[in-house]
């Protein structure tokens, strides 16, 4: 089950707190310490937890809310949770990755279907468009088979066998710019031409 402990440090930045509550946050992401005497910037704020070079204290951005406004860390979450938006609900939480999830796979499934008919036109492509003279030019369909199999056949194949975050880089990049949309609309010309000449 999510916490309010759990939520609270996956959606709020470590220096995205620090700011709000009006540290000075160098270029660099370093502050002055509040666990110590600090003249010069010594603790190095991250994403997800802070650390302090010169007296070794460390910790999330729960433990930092906590430390700046002298109060159980249970308060602290609850503050930042109520200053950030985040929803602490355990079952909006669920249902929101759930939804995730959900859309995501569907994603997964379409690049899936459609990549594995360009592959399948690529391939018969290769096949049928082959030159059989050495001196002719090659076919434009020979070509880009040629120049593209390996391609979308190791994408295919991430799809299926690939680690999630490989999955979701495969699936972000195939959708970004429209990249499958285009695609998935020439396969369906070629698909209408093909039955126009049948």
């Amino acid at each position: 089950m999510t916490s309010i402990f759990e939520a609270v440090k996956a959606a709020v930045p470590v220096r995205a707190a620090a700011e709000r509550y009006g540290l000075e946050v160098n270029h660099s992401g370093m502050v002055r310490c509040l666990f110590h005497e600090d003249r010069t910037p010594s603790m190095k704020l991250y994403e997800d937890h802070f650390y302090c070079f010169g007296c070794g204290k460390h910790g999330d951005v729960i433990d930092l809310a906590a430390e700046l406004f002298c109060i159980p860390p249970y308060d602290a979450a609850c503050r930042l949770a109520d200053d950030f938006g985040v929803d602490t609900n355990v079952e909006t939480v669920h249902q929101l990755v759930r939804k995730e999830l959900r859309a995501f796979r569907e994603d997964q499934l379409r690049c899936q279907r459609v990549l594995s008919a360009y592959l399948r036109l690529l391939k018969n492509w290769k096949e049928r468009y082959a030159p059989t003279d050495s001196e002719a030019k090659p076919d434009d369909c020979y070509v880009e088979a040629c120049q593209m199999i390996d391609t979308i056949d190791y994408l295919t194949d991430l799809l299926i066998v690939g680690t999630l975050e490989q999955r979701v880089k495969a699936v972000d990049l195939l959708l970004a710019d429209g990249k499958i949309d285009q695609l998935e609309e020439r396969l369906n010309r070629l698909q209408d031409a093909e039955k126009e000449t049948a």
